[in-house]
């Protein structure tokens, strides 16, 4: 029997995150007697107090059990939180000595969605692999430079620390760990019965990027209004440079600590950006759009496409734009 230790914590938490891994590992188990085998899965939702914690000002849920109270477990499943991540962290500070206690004995942990906040706080992630939403990956990457942010991916699998992408793809998190736990078999039946899409694994075509201005350097916010202002022109390092009166060199550096980015980067970022919602709304085509975000190079335009979002322009406009589905 596999012990899943959900967390039940403090403060505002995304409730479909603790239902979610509840209903999937407890289904599993339906489905193994069902074939006329044991259940596999011993399902408890863990705070660090018995009381029932309010979600929403709607939704209360009761630890079935504490920390001080379970002494082992095999998977610690961290729920997505909500809020202000520093204010969230301080009031879920109890939880970080248990679960790395239980990671030194041996168990798993696994975050969904912002729950990466809580496990990054751990330390348990320094160096690895770590995964979240798509709109707080600055916000994390400020907060836990240590950890290796892959904002692209749905699912991170390192040194048996887990994570998942944006909203609900953890329920592709819980497939995987489903596959893992269990057999291909298993996860392809719960996929079906839960309608998800199995081995995705990639969650660049969601993203919507918003350049980061949440900083201090008035001359890079200067510089990044700018590219956003002149998408469409060809943009070089160096003109940016001259034009803010910095050298190149300090323009990169300061750029790439305040942003996250490089200039190039960046730009690149705002073009496909401004491409992606033509796609989605006009029925120009592939060239026109791609002349209209200062690109001229289809080979260079598609494949800058593809690395950002993860699909090539073809397929990104017929999956958003009505008129091209139709």
């Amino acid at each position: 029997m596999k012990h899943i230790s959900i967390l039940v914590p403090n403060g505002a938490a995304a409730l479909g995150t603790i239902e979610g891994p509840y209903i999937a590992f407890n289904k599993a188990n339906d489905f193994l007697v069902g074939m006329g085998k044991k259940p596999l899965f011993n399902v408890q939702l863990v705070g660090l107090k018995k009381e029932a914690q309010v979600y929403h000002h709607l939704f209360s849920v009761t630890p079935d059990i504490t920390i001080n109270e379970l002494q082992k477990t095999d998977l610690i499943m961290v729920p997505a939180v909500n809020g202000d991540m520093k204010k969230v962290i301080a009031d879920n500070a109890d939880f970080f000595p248990w679960i790395t206690q239980q990671y030194k004995n041996g168990a798993e942990a696994a975050s969904l969605c912002m729950g990466a906040f809580l496990l990054a706080s751990t330390g348990l992630m320094k160096g690895k692999q770590c995964s979240t939403h798509w709109l707080a990956i600055n916000e994390f990457k400020t907060m836990f430079p240590e950890v290796n942010m892959v904002s692209e991916k749905i699912i991170t699998d390192e040194q048996g620390l887990y994570s998942s992408g944006g909203a609900n793809s953890f329920w592709n998190l819980l497939i995987y760990l489903i596959e893992k736990y269990v057999d291909r078999e298993m996860a392809i039946l719960a996929s079906k019965y839960f309608v998800i899409e199995i081995d995705k694994t990639n969650q660049s075509g969601f993203m919507i990027f918003k350049g980061q201005m949440d900083h201090e350097d008035e001359e890079v916010k200067k510089t990044q209004t700018f590219i956003e202002q002149h998408y469409q022109d060809k943009i070089t390092v160096d003109e940016l440079a001259d034009n803010f009166a910095m050298g190149r060199r300090s323009l990169e550096r300061r750029f790439k600590k305040a942003t996250s980015n490089t200039v190039t980067e960046y730009i690149q970022r705002v073009k496909i950006e401004a491409a992606k919602k033509r796609f989605e709304s006009s029925r120009k085509n592939i060239n026109e759009v791609m002349f209209d975000v200062g690109y001229n190079d289809t080979k260079a335009f598609r494949d800058v496409f593809k690395k950002i979002t993860g699909m090539t322009p073809i397929d990104y406009r017929n999956k958003y734009n009505k008129e091209a589905i139709a």
